[in-house]
């Protein structure tokens, strides 16, 4: 369990910090507000969804019920291919990235499980309360996911009439620090996928040839 240690302290550390920083929004924040962080390209945007990272939604009350019973039973999965990974001795940065993934998919379920039982609800003109007197605003697994940052880096960019016109934002998903870590998770083990999963490289033919030779001479002996 030694090796668990550094993913467990990292599992910790975004669940914390996901979650606090949802809360203040949460607490402090009317939906929709804005706060600019450096320029106009990085802010705090708070806004809600229903579904799945970036904003991306499941329709309907079946598309909620499934997205949370899946995350859940994901959570699941991941803690467990995370203990074993541990056991066989895999990289530390496998198991790591694993970790990133499991603390993000771990922070958004919370919300989705949760907040609708302990908040009540967040509009344009008013903050929410933590743990108000009339209840939350829904029942358990129905909650809405808390995000809010968001990096607009081109607005309003003109499009060429032959291509339809108008205009366009660079990159406009709204997302938390969840969403990231799952996000980061995923690019590490994308990016270290030889050296995490083991892939063979092909030996060279000189090299196959010397030890085929080596083999014989072996047998004539």
């Amino acid at each position: 369990m030694s090796g668990l240690k550094k993913p467990i302290l990292l599992v910790i550390g975004i669940l914390f910090l996901d979650q606090f920083v949802k809360i203040w929004i949460k607490t402090h924040m009317t939906l929709g507000q804005e706060i600019n962080l450096i320029g106009n390209w990085s802010k705090i945007h708070f806004t809600e969804n229903n579904g799945m990272a970036f904003g991306i939604e499941l329709g309907g009350e079946f598309g909620k019920i499934f997205l949370s019973l899946f995350r859940i039973a994901a959570i699941f999965l991941i803690g467990w291919y995370i203990v074993n990974l541990s056991k066989k001795g895999s990289p530390k940065m496998m198991v790591i990235s694993f970790a990133m993934i499991f603390a993000g998919a771990m922070g958004n379920i919370i919300d989705s499980t949760f907040y609708g039982l302990i908040f009540n609800e967040s509009s344009w003109a008013n903050v929410a309360h933590i743990f108000p007197k009339g209840g939350g605003y829904q029942s358990f697994l129905h909650g809405r996911v808390v995000d809010m940052l968001y990096f607009p880096m081109i607005q309003d960019a003109h499009i060429p009439s032959w291509l339809g016109g108008g205009t366009y934002t660079f990159f406009s998903p709204i997302f938390n620090i969840a969403d990231s870590s799952i996000t980061i998770g995923v690019a590490l083990l994308l990016v270290f996928q030889k050296e995490f999963f083991g892939k063979v490289e092909a030996k060279p033919e000189s090299a196959t040839i010397e030890t085929q030779s080596n083999t014989i001479e072996s047998s004539s002996l």
